[in-house]
């Protein structure tokens, strides 16, 4: 096989995988160009694994960590320029790191995330908890800023902001699954301790006790990306319209937290097809974007009243 051809299969693969993942907010929609949608696949394949193999399946800590270290160890590889890799998702991880000069120092971050992810099921502080989220989120986010040429310091500030609530809301929403599969809980300890309730007695079935704090967290998730909505007004063409989609597809599936009810709060919110439809026309033209984010941010402020 040619290295052309194993180059070629190397980035199916990774579309393949892509593609087969469900995801709340879209992954290299049909927005964007083709040469950003063929490398956000590859970045994306190299974090879906990586993820699963801190999540997924019946493997011990000990296999799941040699398997992130060999993940390392590859990365490693790529940077000092060797592409010694028999894996397609590293084949063409090499091949856009070097085309796109992305800082490799990011994918490294992720790593930290997922190792983390091994060790660690609990979270004192707040600040715990966004410190994760610097590692696991937001090097996504400055990736795909890189894509596009290079970014002010205030806009890697709005894309961190927004990253982060993404994540945030994917913590609200799979609060059961986490905590029942993977024995993890992202509501801070010191938080939950507030309101008298310890992860002993903590009750995510019915989510009455702990009503309050997620709806402190809603509103403050609700804040990160009022701080972010500007970002893809910035940002011209189909990349800015990949992300004032993004940005607003998070708004929709906050609203959809915030709208269950104070005993049912930790049902998993879907966006349909027709609403992702809804959501990328609504961000095609930036004055209807803005409108739309800056009502949804207020409503979720009625929403969420303590």
């Amino acid at each position: 096989m040619t290295r052309s051809t194993e180059l070629i299969l190397a980035h199916r693969y990774c579309q393949h995988l892509a593609k087969s993942h469900y995801e709340n907010f879209p992954v290299a929609s049909i927005l964007l160009p083709k040469h950003i949608q063929k490398t956000i696949f590859v970045i994306y394949a190299f974090a879906r694994t990586a993820d699963d193999i801190a999540d997924e399946g019946s493997a011990t800590i000990a296999e799941r960590t040699q398997a992130l270290l060999e993940y390392e160890k590859q990365l490693n590889d790529i940077a000092q320029g060797a592409d010694l890799s028999q894996s397609p998702i590293f084949t063409a991880l090499f091949d856009v790191i070097h085309n796109h000069q992305l800082p490799i120092q990011l994918f490294y971050d992720l790593l930290t995330a997922f190792k983390q992810d091994i060790s660690q099921g609990r979270y004192q502080t707040d600040d715990d908890i966004l410190d994760y989220c610097r590692h696991s989120a937001n090097p996504i986010g400055r990736l795909f800023l890189h894509l596009g040429g290079e970014k002010s310091k205030h806009q890697l500030k709005q894309s961190d902001a927004l990253c982060t609530a993404l994540q945030l809301i994917n913590f609200y929403q799979d609060i059961q699954q986490d905590l029942y599969e993977n024995n993890r809980l992202y509501l801070s300890l010191k938080s939950l301790s507030h309101l008298g309730i310890t992860e002993h007695n903590l009750d995510i079935i019915n989510t009455t006790k702990i009503a309050p704090l997620l709806r402190e967290r809603y509103l403050f998730t609700n804040s990160l990306l009022m701080s972010a909505i500007n970002l893809g007004a910035e940002i011209n063409g189909r990349m800015g319209w990949e992300i004032r989609t993004i940005t607003l597809a998070g708004l929709f599936t906050l609203k959809k937290l915030s709208l269950q009810n104070n005993n049912n709060l930790t049902s998993r919110p879907r966006l349909t097809k027709p609403i992702m439809l809804t959501v990328a026309s609504l961000s095609f033209l930036t004055p209807i974007y803005r409108k739309t984010c800056l009502s949804m941010i207020k409503n979720m402020l009625k929403l969420n009243q303590l």
